[in-house]
């Protein structure tokens, strides 16, 4: 395993992370969001219970949330001979999708959110996709600034992302 590679793509995935966080915030807070509390929020309230301090609950669910992301992008990065922003996309997807049949319906929200308002589906793409496109543009940035100034890149090697 590329260590050094891990955890570039575990760093931009924690960014990318903060992204999508920052915007999801956004949404609770100016109400626009159909999503009735933090998703990373609810899954640490499931997991460790209703008496759970707020103030605990949100501090671990943010470091899930970054740890998550993290972990993710990491894999990524050690799959993918390159990662490029059509892969973050796609990579964004399949959280999301995870996201939408398993994690949503273990809160009891039904699968896609359905048994609060399907419109929890596409907020939670949107973030989703946000994630993806910056993982993938973060990642992809160096390569491709490299190859546009002409110096040779083998994909894959410990030069690359």
């Amino acid at each position: 395993m590329n260590t050094q590679r891990f955890w570039r793509g575990a760093g931009w995935g924690a960014l990318a992370t903060v992204f999508m966080t920052v915007l999801m915030v956004v949404g609770l807070k100016t109400g626009m969001s159909p999503i009735p509390k933090p998703i990373p929020a609810a899954i640490i309230g499931k997991l460790l219970g209703p008496g759970l301090p707020k103030p605990l609950n949100m501090a671990l669910a943010v470091l899930a949330h970054l740890g998550f992301g993290a972990f993710w992008g990491g894999v990524a990065a050690l799959v993918a001979r390159r990662v490029t922003v059509v892969k973050g996309i796609a990579l964004g997807l399949l959280l999301w999708l995870f996201m939408q049949v398993a994690v949503l319906p273990f809160l009891g929200w039904g699968a896609f959110g359905s048994s609060i308002t399907p419109k929890i589906a596409a907020a939670t793409l949107a973030l989703h996709l946000l994630y993806g496109l910056s993982y993938g543009a973060l990642m992809d940035r160096g390569v491709a600034a490299r190859a546009a100034a002409g110096a040779h890149v083998q994909v894959g090697s410990d030069d690359t992302n």
